[in-house]
């Protein structure tokens, strides 16, 4: 195969991962709206919710490649991939909806107890919780589970004609897309919410964000 005819390939292959990967992503508000959700209910500042966002959306791809390549040096077959990436769409829907209702649980436990003693170190303490460092390890742990499932075809062909070249600039094509429309939708999002904000339900901000990611984590499993 002349080297024009692999160009041309490689070319077509990262042009297809950019549109795939920006469309895969805003057809799953599953990889936004959490992170708009935490960030507006934790008080996030726009830099770390851009580290959190970015962090998470490397691992979701990160993921995917490495079961990609994992199964091509074994000589796993393509179906068997998309079935293993299913396993990993389910469980990471599992993941999501438990986060989302364990974090509504609590918010409305927040919300109650600011309701009934307007002291102000309770708003303090519930923002140090949900600031804390384990909201975003959380989110971080869903999405390195979960899969992109468009991205595992993309590979496949380069992978399997040795194109390292092809294969490295479709997973840069596909990460690129993935992780800037992430941030911008969650960007967007979170001040949307900020302009948006409504004083009276401010208390139940985080009751409204664990609603939030439960209902992506439901949407997920059932495969919308």
């Amino acid at each position: 195969m002349s080297s024009e005819i692999v160009a041309l390939e490689t070319v077509a292959l990262s042009a297809t991962a950019l549109s795939v990967g920006a469309i895969h992503t805003l057809l799953g508000p599953d990889h936004y709206v959490p992170f708009a959700a935490m960030s507006h209910a934790g008080g996030w500042s726009a830099g770390k919710t851009l580290r959190v966002t970015v962090a998470c959306g490397l691992g979701h791809v990160a993921g995917s490649v490495a079961l990609g390549l994992l199964g091509l040096a074994v000589g796993v077959a393509v179906l068997k991939l998309e079935l293993v990436e299913a396993i990993r769409g389910d469980v990471a829907g599992w993941m999501l909806v438990v986060f989302g209702a364990a974090y509504l649980a609590w918010g409305l436990v927040v919300a109650v107890r600011r309701h009934g003693h307007a002291h102000p170190h309770i708003a303090s303490d519930a923002t140090t919780v949900a600031d804390g460092a384990w909201t975003p390890w959380l989110l971080f742990l869903v999405f390195v589970f979960g899969p992109c499932e468009p991205l595992i075809p993309l590979l496949i062909y380069p992978a399997a004609q040795a194109n390292g070249f092809a294969v490295a600039a479709v997973v840069a094509a596909f990460a690129a897309a993935t992780v800037g429309t992430m941030v911008v939708a969650v960007l967007v999002m979170r001040y949307g919410a900020a302009v948006a904000r409504v004083p009276r339900l401010e208390r139940f901000s985080h009751a409204l964000a664990g609603l939030a990611i439960l209902a992506c984590g439901l949407l997920v499993k059932l495969g919308l």
